[in-house]
């Protein structure tokens, strides 16, 4: 198994997406992950999803999805003894991962100053939704505030639909996976200067960074993205796209090599012929007569045969598919992006949810464990962390752990 962060024991304080993803991907990576959780409440997420089943079990699909793998502690870190407990945690622990409003943390006794007198290595990741620093760091933020904000959806839908929201909350996760790349790139800094380190991801930076070509293009040369459809970036006119005798075609052929396959595929070799296509400035300066020409050819067959057609010609194409078909293709199989688990109760449920996003010597990595109920590993946890069983006693009477 890849197991490379195997040994390194994680405290994780947050909640939502973007947090607990983060810590599925050190779960995900070897490293055992103890997310504590308020008693009697826990994660905000553990409520939400679409089988109002599981929602009430506290196993929402919303909560499912991101921690598997993990350890839940339910502690009251609002009390003395709880936050207690949780540095009790942090002295044994690699990393420590928070997303409280900056301020939050160190106000309750679980700032990175304080935490890194406890543990001189710790790696202390900070998530929120403008970063630690700046004139907005006080500020919450959701996912949609920050596509709101980073101006992605002055990018996204046809011209004059006006912003368009994208429709995943492809910034949690991704601020997510930037995390942790940050906490893995932190762990070996540790070992090179034995001193602790402090992350600092936020939502925001993570959205435009994601926009890396457009920030780039917009900063150098003043060139103002603006909405395209479904149109590639390149504005070539032989990519983005077309309609089908049955659908949606997404189509790119940019390079001359790629536009002479794409004629070639279509049984129009003559257009690959043409003087005036023959560079990809021609092909733009002429670029409605060449795409109105593609459309009528495209239009005589569905967009599965030509999906097939020209990717044989290695061009690069593909029918728009929903989710749920991209699903049930044996492409989705093969690469094993999920695991099934089977979360018992009066009604069984199959669940699936995510593995790492890449293969390691050829073999996709998941999560062994299902996602723990709320307070599942209190008493396991806590006792290899020195607790007695009179003070856990005390401690659940009191109601500070559950």
């Amino acid at each position: 198994m890849f197991k490379p962060l195997e040994g390194i024991v994680v405290v994780d304080v947050t909640q939502i997406l973007a947090g607990p993803y983060a810590s599925y991907q050190l779960a995900l990576l070897g490293a055992e992950v103890i997310k504590i959780e308020r008693p009697g409440e826990g994660d905000w997420t553990r409520g939400l999803g679409h089988l109002d089943d599981l929602s009430e079990r506290g196993l929402g699909l919303t909560f499912v999805t991101q921690n598997a793998a993990k350890k839940s502690v339910a502690i009251d870190l609002k009390t003395a003894e709880g936050l207690a407990l949780a540095h009790r945690l942090v002295e044994r622990a690699d990393v420590f991962i928070e997303n409280f409003k900056p301020g939050v943390a160190a106000r309750i006794g679980l700032g990175y100053d304080t935490l890194r007198e406890i543990r001189n290595r710790i790696v202390y990741c900070s998530i929120s939704a403008y970063g630690q620093t700046g004139p907005l760091h006080k500020r919450p933020g959701y996912d949609h505030i920050i596509q709101g904000m980073c101006g992605v959806m002055k990018t996204t839908g046809k011209p004059g639909d006006g912003p368009t929201k994208v429709g995943a909350p492809y910034i949690d996760y991704a601020t997510g996976m930037n995390a942790a790349l940050a906490v893995v790139a932190a762990l070996r800094e540790t070992e090179r200067t034995k001193s602790a380190v402090h992350v600092d991801v936020a939502m925001l930076d993570t959205s435009l960074i994601l926009m890396a070509s457009l920030l780039t293009s917009s900063l150098s040369s003043n060139w103002m993205p603006a909405q395209m459809g479904n149109e590639a970036w390149s504005a070539s006119p032989t990519a983005g796209a077309f309609d089908t005798a049955d659908g949606t075609l997404m189509l790119a052929a940019n390079t001359n090599v790629q536009f002479r396959q794409l004629c070639r595929a279509i049984a129009r070799d003559d257009l690959g012929t043409d003087p005036r296509f023959a560079s990809a400035e021609g092909r733009k300066q002429h670029g409605q007569e060449l795409r109105e020409t593609l459309s009528r050819e495209l239009l005589q067959k569905p967009a599965q045969e030509w999906e097939d057609i020209l990717s044989e010609q290695s061009v690069s194409a593909a029918r728009v598919r929903g989710l749920e078909e991209m699903v049930q293709e044996d492409q989705f199989k093969a690469r094993e992006l999920v695991s099934a688990f089977e979360l018992q109760g009066d009604a069984p449920r199959d669940v699936y949810v995510p593995r790492l996003g890449f293969l390691a010597n050829g073999v996709s990595t998941g999560p062994e464990t299902p996602p723990p109920a709320l307070g599942a590993d209190t008493d396991s946890v806590l006792t290899r962390f020195g607790v007695g069983p009179d003070e856990l006693r005390d401690l659940r009477e009191a109601r500070i752990i559950g």
